[in-house]
C-alpha cells in the first residue's frame, strides 16, 4: 500500500507554469472558477454564490493535503502569483496505487496549451514520486475538449456509464479514462 505524504508541499514548475499550494489570497480566483457557468458546465458540483465559500474550500483542501487525502495545486504562469487554474489528485486509493485527476482553468486561458503542459507534469509527479500505478479521469461525455486532451496525453477509455450519476434532479452519463504507469513494474 502507498504511504502518502505531501510534506513539504511539492511545488512544481514547467517551462511556462508553476504549481503551488492554495493560499487564502486565492479565494477571489477560486470563486471566479467555481461560480463560472462555462467552467462548471460539465461538472457535478453546485456553483459558488459567495466569496466565503471559496475561503472555506481553500481551508478544506489544505486540511486534506495535510492529512494525505489528496493533493491540489494552484496553477500560475511562471514567475507570477495569480491563480489561473487548478489541478489535483483526489479519490486516492492507496491500496490500489490509484488516484483520480481533476483540473479546471479560467476561460481566459482556454485553448492556449495550459493543460497540455500542466497534466504531463503532475502525471510525472504521480508516477515517479507518489508511485501511483494508474490515474483515472472521470469525464462528462459532452466535454469533448477534455476527452481529446486526455486521449492526446495517452489516457484510454475504460468505459461509458449510462446515467450513473445523479445531480441536480437528473441522471447523467460519465466516461472513465485511465492512464497506467507502464514503468511501475506492478
Amino acid at each position: 500500500m502507498l504511504a502518502i505524504n505531501f510534506k513539504p508541499f511539492p511545488n512544481l514548475t514547467t517551462e511556462n507554469l508553476s504549481f503551488r499550494q492554495l493560499v487564502p489570497e486565492d479565494a477571489k480566483e477560486i470563486f471566479k472558477l467555481r461560480s463560472d457557468e462555462r467552467v462548471n458546465q460539465f461538472l457535478t458540483r453546485s456553483q459558488y454564490k459567495t466569496l466565503e465559500e471559496a475561503g472555506v474550500f481553500i481551508n478544506k483542501i489544505n486540511r486534506i493535503i495535510t492529512n494525505g487525502g489528496g493533493i491540489y495545486w494552484a496553477i500560475t504562469k511562471k514567475n507570477e502569483t495569480s491563480l489561473i487554474g487548478t489541478i489535483c489528485f483526489w479519490n486516492l486509493q492507496p491500496e490500489n496505487y490509484r488516484a483520480e485527476i481533476g483540473y479546471e482553468l479560467n476561460p481566459a486561458y482556454w485553448k492556449k496549451g495550459i493543460m497540455k503542459e500542466a497534466i504531463p507534469k503532475i502525471i510525472e509527479y504521480a508516477f515517479e514520486t507518489m508511485k501511483l500505478h494508474s490515474i483515472e479521469a472521470d469525464v462528462h461525455p459532452g466535454n469533448s475538449q477534455s476527452i481529446t486532451l486526455l486521449e492526446k496525453i495517452g489516457f484510454v477509455k475504460e468505459g461509458h456509464f449510462k446515467e450513473s450519476t445523479y445531480f441536480n434532479g437528473e441522471f447523467l452519463d460519465r466516461v472513465v479514462y485511465s492512464l497506467v504507469n507502464t514503468k511501475s513494474g506492478r
